[in-house]
């Protein structure tokens, strides 16, 4: 059984920092694409930043583009999202979530690629 567990959210002032993790367990976790969405109240789950299972390829919102940095150290099964510059906007429940290896029809920010997904950590950012 899969298992997705992230950890490291919390509640920053405004260019501030957090760095969020995601846990894995369950599966082969060096072969699969993985990536971290958001979802804000009212909002649709949008797709914040992914990284290709050997971790040389990595994509990137724009919105979070310059900002943040998704990164994992297979080693430890463990998927990273470091936020810097912190916005308002920014807030939202975060989940990282783990799809097959990139392939025909591979969009990195689509949902429905993904298989399997955690239960979200919280970031707040207030101005």
């Amino acid at each position: 059984q899969v298992q997705l567990v992230e950890s490291g959210g919390g509640s920053v002032q405004a260019g501030g920092s957090l760095r969020l993790s995601c846990a894995a367990s369950g599966y082969t976790y060096s072969s699969y694409t993985l990536g971290w969405f958001r979802q804000a109240p009212g909002k649709e789950r949008e797709g914040v930043a992914a990284i290709s299972p050997a971790g040389d390829s990595t994509y990137y919102a724009d919105s979070v583009n310059g900002r943040f940095t998704i990164s994992r150290y297979n080693a430890l099964n463990t998927l990273y999202l470091q936020m810097n510059n912190l916005k308002p906007e920014d807030t939202a429940m975060y989940y990282c979530a783990a799809g097959p290896p990139r392939g025909r029809g591979f969009t990195p920010f689509a949902p429905s690629w993904y298989n399997y997904w955690g239960q979200g950590t919280q970031v707040t950012v207030s101005s």
